[in-house]
């Protein structure tokens, strides 16, 4: 067998692959195996292209004995960790055996369970704190405090405080959950987003007046229509005014603007631009990318105090995407926060 023809052959499977034969040497290797090893290794011992201890043991021990091995290769490329399955199956080459080198690229299903691993920590982590609170307040009212009545009113209000927190969160994380669950259908009703943001602003009065915060309401009220989900697009419009209110500052004012788009970027279709914008300090460059993630908080126990469970964000994220739609944030500090939702029309 030429090498053309095993490298045409190797170009029909779809994972990085390898070929070593005779000598021990590299005969073929994929368009994808030589952006993974690099190019020019066709030709040259497989120990000088391969430098994973694990991998050049299966190799070795395949070319020995001819029975298949499978391990693990770890690397990096263009800045992101890479984690492979390798397996090494020896073949027939009419001239001899040889050995088929597979590289199968499992780095999402490992990113995935790390998500997974993340999000159980910090759900634990979430509440945790509620729960050892209320068990130690609980402790002292049998005991010390049990006669204790002014006490015990303080401890009751702290505790209400911590179960409240708990609530809130096991609330997010249904949400959160039935949004993933729908993220890929498409809403087929048809919604007023122009009185849906009119509703969640009159619904938020009795919060800002407490906050002292003036809402400001830029644009048509009523008669802008989009494709969505009424209770999703109010939880999103109310997510995000809430915390314009309570991040933006006391005395503040907070924005709220809907403006026609004749062509929405990304797509050939008119659009609708919904902004939240507040006064308040701003966020810093390296914060943005990560805002949406589950549970990233920039202040920790500021978000606490305020009663954030660090996924309303990502809630808002999970909606925009189902409704087609594009979430953008421009911040700076001491300049404000604005969020921007394009939703297709």
């Amino acid at each position: 067998m030429n090498e053309a023809f095993l490298t045409q052959l190797l170009q029909a499977v779809p994972l990085p692959s390898v070929l070593i034969g005779r000598g021990e040497r590299i005969l073929a290797a994929n368009a994808a195996g030589l952006e993974l090893l690099g190019p020019g290794i066709v030709g040259r011992h497989f120990l000088t292209a391969i430098r994973h201890p694990a991998v050049l043991d299966a190799i070795e021990a395949c070319l020995r004995d001819g029975q298949l091995r499978k391990t693990r290769h770890l690397t990096s490329q263009s800045g992101r960790d890479l984690t492979f399955d390798v397996t090494a199956s020896r073949i027939d080459l009419g001239d001899g055996h040889g050995v088929l080198v597979c590289f199968d690229d499992i780095s999402p299903v490992e990113q995935a369970g790390q998500m997974r691993r993340d999000f159980v920590a910090n759900v634990s982590h979430e509440l945790r704190t509620p729960l050892t609170a209320l068990m130690g307040f609980i402790e002292t009212m049998q005991g010390p405090a049990r006669n204790d009545i002014p006490a015990q009113q303080r401890f009751l209000e702290i505790m209400q405080q911590e179960a409240q927190r708990m609530e809130r969160l096991v609330r997010d994380l249904l949400s959160l959950s039935r949004v993933e669950a729908d993220e890929r259908v498409r809403p087929t009703s048809f919604v007023d987003i122009a009185a849906i943001a009119t509703s969640v602003l009159q619904s938020l009065a009795p919060l800002a007046k407490e906050n002292e915060v003036t809402f400001v309401q830029d644009g048509p009220t009523e008669g802008m229509g989009v494709p969505g989900d009424e209770d999703q697009l109010r939880q999103v419009l109310t997510n995000l005014v809430e915390n314009a209110i309570k991040y933006g500052g006391r005395g503040k004012a907070v924005t709220v603007s809907l403006t026609p788009i004749e062509k929405l970027k990304g797509t050939d279709g008119p659009g609708i631009e919904i902004s939240v914008a507040d006064q308040g300090p701003g966020i810093d460059q390296i914060h943005l990318p990560r805002l949406t993630e589950r549970f990233y908080r920039i202040d920790s126990h500021r978000s606490r105090e305020m009663g954030g469970t660090g996924l309303g964000l990502a809630i808002v994220k999970h909606i925009v995407t189902r409704h087609r739609g594009r979430l953008r944030i421009d911040s700076a500090p001491g300049q404000g926060s604005r969020f921007i939702i394009s939703l297709p029309r």
